[in-house]
């Protein structure tokens, strides 16, 4: 299910216990060895069986592991060579096989390849008219979330019931429909749950909500490996799996796509169509069938006397879902949620009275796949056209106020490379500018409309191109939102998150000049084999990178506090210099390895002559600062929020590929942290983690000359308590007094009104203009402001003495996205990042998290400036 601050009745229990990572990688190897022992392996030969055949027991009596999931996926295409086809698209971070199965008639299958280049001509985006006279796709997507496990149960029936002949109308449907069933998309997720449930579950399921099988413990089996809900990933695509199945379906660009998830267990079962609010770039169409499809539904739970609900809490608003962004890309898109996840195990006791058990979730998920199949079969005509009319009018007649977005060609290069892959992989066509352009258009950067000037080699992206829905929903500013009560975060603009300069422009513009390209190292000593020193910009997460290998490499590198200018460049304070000084001992090796490094992580290197600076300080100057090569912990387990521990290791390990300590909080007070030079605390509640003793022993680390860095939650906890500078604003209660005496009333609710006066509180990822303080190296790289995604009242006091206000939200910041009129209040004059000198050490507050998600880049260099630079 998607959690929801808002709609906390649905909200899935958090996981409060934490687990032996080995014990779970054993316990993954000894049911799979145990499994492949009794069940036979798939044979061409004999009959099609049913799961309940193939696996030994009636779907609803046990989880199955990923693995007998996928044996019975290569029995049902065995059996069904002519119709049924497996395509491995990828694999997991813990090496599981990602794979679809392609289902058609007999008469379609042979021609698969060409339904799919169909598609693409149909959207403009391959050469060539497309043909309407072809089946519809209809991809159907299942166990997203690892723990909403009944979605890989459920499954094998419906791959079950497409491969049987016998079935008749599902082979009736099939004559008019392809169907792509991803039977897991969360393989590493799937089987932590599993392996869990099935190793504390009782003899016979115990349904009562406080027996042990209904309480996973930290961090659940929601995530994938690193963490990361994969069904807030569809736009970003930060993780592996994401990756490679976006990079499937753009080959494919289905009409209709659903996903199969779990809610809370005393919930019943939702499906389309969906609540308030939709993004207002849906069409009229697309909306139109969300109630079409809920009508099949209906259907099938009414002749089954199901319970059910429908345009509640799932909206269609923001980009990030398994329905919104398939729908931006001219697909149907919807949820299904299914009351039970992680919690119901195989039977749980309801509210309500009523037992739930694993058997009837599959019935329902079974039910409404194929609802889905053959509303997709019975109105495939209509979605072809209007799928066709989607991109047409897409390419032709696109929508909104502005028709060309340009990226400045000035932006960081590795930052403006990462953007433009981004772009590719989402099928969004781009040019470049020919020529200087004045002209008038919105800047990002301050926010308003006025005179811009294009520069040649800028890059451009036209609205006039099949995916310019798409581009308008990633690229708008400020999108429409025509309810508050929506599900995520309510602003996301790519030019924000990637932290360029950028423009949104009323007219067409010409993008017909050439790419610019510049090689890895530049300037006047670049083609002598052994320069003075090699000079690297501090401007973005691939600078971090490049650094961060250079350290491993046991290069030594220092850092510019003060601007400085050589060889004709300017240069401002972070630039990293790497000087043939110090660094004899790697001889001509230090060239390579520069060059390498430089080449490898996106980034530009100057090599100079020289280590006189024309101004400022020279290279040898005292303000030129040594970088160690820091050791890093950071702290996992109960009581840290899982998806925010997740960014910090995928951080590390993914983006920097630098070595970090993961302690558990289970036996965090036996830990000697003076191995450790930087110790982050990521988001969480520490109030178990930390008593007054353990956190003594923190001080006392940190006097000693220890480095913390504390995100969000974490930040939160260590405010207002002893030797820790960051203080919450104190509640005006004079004006609090002053207010009702002036309205009395103000102080009675309405019950049905809730829900509502509790978005007052609340920020659901708006953005706001940071002022930066950018003389201090927790800044270093960034102009005067930094655009945040913040996502909750931080209403924190400016530090006092000793304390570094590094990053502070000054009043009238707010740029897009909504945020309640108290939450608005309190997000005006209050601290978001800075830094305390505590003895030898310091603390580094960053009441915002930079790392959220991995999507909004230009927050990287912050966390990178933290840990490199700050406190050298």
């Amino acid at each position: 299910m998607r959690h929801h601050t808002l709609r906390h009745k649905l909200a899935a229990a958090r996981c409060s216990h934490s687990f032996s990572r080995l014990a779970v990688l054993l316990a993954t190897a000894l049911l799979a060895l145990t499994a492949r022992a009794q069940t036979p392996t798939p044979d061409a030969t004999g009959p099609l069986l049913t799961p309940a055949q193939f696996l030994g027991y009636r779907l609803g009596a046990q989880f199955t592991p990923h693995a007998e999931l996928l044996r019975y996926v290569a029995h049902i295409t065995a059996h069904a060579p002519g119709r049924l086809k497996l395509v491995r698209y990828g694999s997991t971070y813990e090496q599981r096989p990602l794979e679809v199965v392609q289902v058609a008639s007999a008469e379609t299958f042979g021609r698969l390849d060409d339904v799919r280049h169909n598609n693409l001509k149909l959207a403009g985006l391959e050469s060539g008219p497309g043909q309407r006279q072809q089946p519809a796709v209809c991809w159907l997507s299942y166990n997203v979330h690892g723990n909403e496990a009944v979605s890989s149960e459920a499954v094998m029936q419906v791959l079950y019931d497409l491969a049987n002949p016998q079935d008749q109308q599902m082979q009736d449907w099939l004559k008019n429909t392809v169907v792509v069933v991803d039977p897991c998309i969360n393989p590493d997720g799937h089987d932590r749950y599993v392996n869990w449930y099935n190793r504390v579950r009782s003899q016979g399921p115990n349904p009562n909500p406080d027996a042990w099988e209904h309480h996973e413990p930290w961090p659940g089996g929601r995530f994938n490996h690193y963490y990361f809900d994969l069904n807030r990933d569809w736009a970003w695509q930060t993780q592996q799996e994401t990756r490679q199945r976006i990079a499937l379906y753009n080959q494919w660009l289905p009409q209709v796509h659903a996903d199969f998830h779990e809610m809370g267990p005393n919930n019943t079962y939702y499906f389309s169509p969906a609540a308030k609010p939709y993004h207002a770039d849906l069409t009229a169409w697309q909306r139109q069938f969300q109630g079409v499809l809920g009508d099949y539904n209906k259907v099938a739970f009414d002749k089954n006397n199901w319970l059910y609900f429908t345009r509640e809490v799932y909206d269609l608003y923001a980009p990030t879902y398994g329905d919104t962004w398939p729908s931006f890309n001219g697909a149907i898109g919807m949820t299904y949620e299914q009351g039970g996840g992680g919690a119901a195990g195989l039977a749980y006791a309801r509210l309500d009275g009523d037992t739930l058990t694993l058997a009837q979730r599959i019935a329902h998920h079974h039910a409404a796949s194929r609802a889905t199949i053959q509303a997709t079969a019975e109105r495939h005509d209509e979605l072809l056209r209007e799928f066709q009319n989607y991109f047409s009018q897409a390419a032709s007649k696109p929508q909104g106020e502005y028709k060309s977005y340009v990226m400045a060609a000035g932006n960081d290069p590795g930052q403006l490379r990462a953007f433009t892959r981004y772009l590719d992989r989402n099928q969004i066509r781009y040019g470049f500018a020919p020529k200087r352009l004045r002209t008038r258009g919105f800047s990002y950067a301050s926010g308003k409309t006025g005179d811009v000037t294009i520069e040649p080699r800028d890059v451009v992206i036209s609205m006039y191109q099949p995916k310019s829905t798409l581009v308008k929903v990633l690229f708008e500013p400020n999108p429409t939102l025509e309810d508050s009560l929506t599900y995520d975060i309510t602003s996301w603009a790519l030019p924000y998150a990637f932290g360029l300069k950028a423009y949104a422009l009323a007219g067409r513009l010409d993008a017909s000049g050439p790419a610019g390209a510049a090689p890895a190292v530049q300037g006047s000593a670049a083609a002598a084999g052994q320069p003075y020193a090699y000079l690297a910009r501090w401007n973005s997460l691939q600078d971090v990178r490049f650094l961060s290998r250079l350290l491993q490499q046991k290069v030594k590198v220092r850092y510019a506090e003060k601007a400085f200018e050589a060889e004709g460049q300017q240069y401002a304070p972070g630039t990293l210099i790497i000087t043939r000084a110090g660094n004899e001992a790697l001889g001509g090796r230090l060239d390579q390895l520069v060059r390498a490094q430089a080449d490898s992580a996106g980034t530009t290197v100057m090599a100079v002559k020289s280590g006189f600076s024309t101004t400022g300080r020279d290279l040898g100057s005292s303000s030129v600062h040594f970088v160690k090569q820091p050791t890093v912990a950071v702290v996992a387990g109960p009581g840290v929020d899982a998806t925010a521990f997740g960014e910090v290791w995928h951080f590390f390990e993914q983006q920097l590929g630098y070595p970090l300590t993961v302690l558990g909080t289970d036996y965090l007070s036996r830990v000697a942290l003076s191995k450790y030079d930087v110790l982050i605390l990521p988001n969480g509640n520490y109030t178990d983690v930390y008593n007054d003793r353990s956190l003594e022993s923190l001080k006392t680390w940190v006097r000693d000359g220890g480095r913390l860095i504390a995100l969000e939650g974490a930040a939160k906890f260590l405010a207002g308590k002893k030797d820790f500078l960051l203080k919450t604003k104190i509640a005006d209660s004079t004006a609090i007094k002053k207010e009702l005496k002036a309205n009395p009333y103000l102080a009675l609710r309405r019950y049905g009104d809730a829900e509502r006066a509790e978005a007052e509180d609340a920020v659901q990822g708006s953005i706001y203009r940071v002022q930066l303080d950018n003389t201090h190296p927790l800044a270093f790289g960034y102009g005067d402001t930094y655009y945040a995604l913040v996502r909750n009242p931080l209403n924190y006091s400016f530090l006092g003495k000793g304390g570094w206000n590094v990053g502070v939200i000054q009043k009238n910041s707010y740029s897009a996205g909504f945020t309640g009129s108290k939450a608005r209040k309190e997000l005006s004059d209050t601290f978001v990042l800075g830094t305390q000198d505590l003895g030898r050490g310091t603390v580094v507050y960053l009441g915002d998290n930079p790392l959220f998600r991995a999507f909004w880049q230009s927050g990287k260099l912050l966390f990178g400036n933290a840990l490199f630079l700050v406190g050298q």
